[in-house]
């Protein structure tokens, strides 16, 4: 009988959602919000990004709720939908570990076990960074090193968050042609 009041409880939930009733969508957010950005934090060890995924899902919940169609739970929807904006996220920014990230690790890693080499190969990577171009350098130190979202960079700079876009990827190409000239010397002066 319990399952049955559950059931009729979200069907109503469900409906005053598509009827544009904010407590319906309040209710929605504050019950899953910080269970949907610990789920997607652990995919991705990003909380900004992870908050910024979980944020975009409900707004599309609520900009689409007139067409909301549950087979299944309405958790299991909410979680599905939040998963698939996660993997949307990475299929269009074409996440991948670059050369660049597992350098990062590495040098962190072997901080403990060799500051010596730790210290050169920060110095390298810096030296990589300085080459960038002016406004190229200053988006990617925001980003990668100051963890600034895209749009807070865009703001900060008074530019758009495409060019904020291009020009990290204009980094990354750069930083990533030039790795692995720089990885190979790694490897040389790690057998001498």
């Amino acid at each position: 009988m319990e399952n049955t009041k559950q059931k009729l409880d979200t069907k109503k939930l469900i409906k005053r959602l598509r009827q544009g009733k904010a407590e319906a969508y309040n209710y929605l957010f504050s019950e899953y919000y910080d269970w949907l950005c610990n789920y997607i934090f652990s995919l991705c060890e990003d909380r900004s990004l992870a908050e910024d995924i979980v944020q975009d899902t409900m707004t599309k919940l609520w900009e689409g709720r007139k067409k909301i169609h549950i087979t299944s739970s309405l958790k299991n929807y909410i979680f599905k939908s939040c998963h698939n904006q996660f993997l949307q996220h990475i299929r269009k920014q074409k996440i991948q570990f670059d050369s660049l990230d597992q350098m990062r690790w590495d040098v962190i890693a072997e901080k403990t076990l060799e500051h010596e080499n730790y210290d050169y190969k920060i110095n390298k990577l810096n030296k990589l960074i300085n080459q960038l171009p002016p406004r190229c350098k200053e988006i990617f130190v925001k980003n990668k090193l100051e963890n600034k979202k895209y749009r807070e960079i865009a703001i900060d700079m008074n530019i758009s968050i495409k060019t904020v876009e291009k020009q990290m990827s204009k980094a990354l190409l750069f930083l990533r042609k030039n790795a692995c000239s720089f990885i190979f010397i790694m490897y040389l002066t790690n057998i001498v």
